[in-house]
């Protein structure tokens, strides 16, 4: 492992990182400018939360150590992927991107033509067992040659630093953005798939620690390696340690949330019974037990 230092003072430039940050705050601001003359005033710590954790831990890791030696290190590249998969995308859907183009795109054509491409990836992803699988298969890609292939080619290296962050955000905006009323059960189902991802999500980093042959292939880059440099096979070892780790932690937050709104839920539900007449409660009782008739 490098020293403290070398982690903290090693910094490069990606262009494809920063054209991703320079779309995304613009049309961010784009959309708080719009929302203001429209007289609709964005929460400053959602502003916060978009910019600074968003798109300020995805400059952090695709300037950073982690950015500039995934090309070289497994382990870097390992937590680079799931930080990018996991963290930045928590961050951008704080900002509720969603919610504020609605609020910045008036109606009209564009907004319908937007809305009609967004409906149907968004209804995909709201379908609770579809992030599971999905963050299981991004993170299995680790476990094959794929991984060499991304992290040593600068092209498909820029495109994944892209597209990662856009597919986990289109795995948290459902949750997040959320705005109709759901059930104590819708819940509850959703609670048992976050669990299920929450042990499915360790199996790759356990691969990759106990395994005894490097998956991915990949010879090492030419030149000099620092002393710190680990072999091949400790390379994938550290990966699944950190791979394992970053997963885990980052599936506790969504597992808090759930349980958050499942108590909203059955408030609000027993606030409904408890305003019901002695009358309303029996007709109730009585419709449950004829359909289970």
């Amino acid at each position: 492992m490098p020293a403290l230092d070398t982690f903290l003072g090693t910094w490069s430039l990606d262009l494809w990182a920063l054209c991703f940050l320079l779309a995304a705050g613009g049309l961010y601001a784009w959309g708080l400018l719009r929302a203001s003359r429209a007289g609709s005033r964005w929460p400053l710590w959602r502003i916060a939360a978009f910019y600074m954790v968003g798109l300020g831990s995805y400059a952090a890791i695709s300037f950073g150590f982690l950015g500039t030696h995934s090309p070289e290190l497994r382990w870097a590249f390992s937590i680079r992927i799931a930080l990018l998969l996991f963290v930045v995308p928590a961050g951008l859907a704080l900002g509720l991107p969603l919610g504020l183009a609605k609020v910045a795109i008036r109606q009209g054509r564009l907004r319908s033509v937007l809305a009609a491409v967004a409906r149907r990836p968004v209804r995909l992803f709201s379908n609770s067992a579809v992030a599971p699988v999905l963050g299981l298969v991004v993170l299995s890609m680790m476990l094959t040659p794929l991984a060499g292939i991304t992290r040593m080619s600068p092209l498909w290296e820029g495109l994944l630093g892209m597209a990662i962050p856009l597919l986990g955000l289109l795995m948290v905006l459902p949750m997040v953005e959320e705005k109709t009323r759901v059930g104590t059960g819708l819940i509850m189902v959703q609670f048992v798939f976050a669990f299920i991802e929450l042990l499915a999500d360790a199996i790759p980093g356990l691969l990759m620690r106990l395994s005894p042959t490097v998956f991915d292939g990949a010879a090492a880059l030419g030149g000099a390696r620092p002393a710190w440099f680990p072999t091949a096979l400790a390379d994938q070892q550290l990966a699944g340690d950190w791979l394992w780790f970053v997963a885990e932690i980052m599936d506790l937050p969504v597992l808090i949330l759930l349980v958050v709104r499942m108590a909203k839920s059955d408030r609000g539900e027993r606030k409904i019974l408890d305003e019901l007449t002695d009358q309303q409660m029996d007709e109730l009782n009585a419709a449950h037990l004829h359909q289970r008739g």
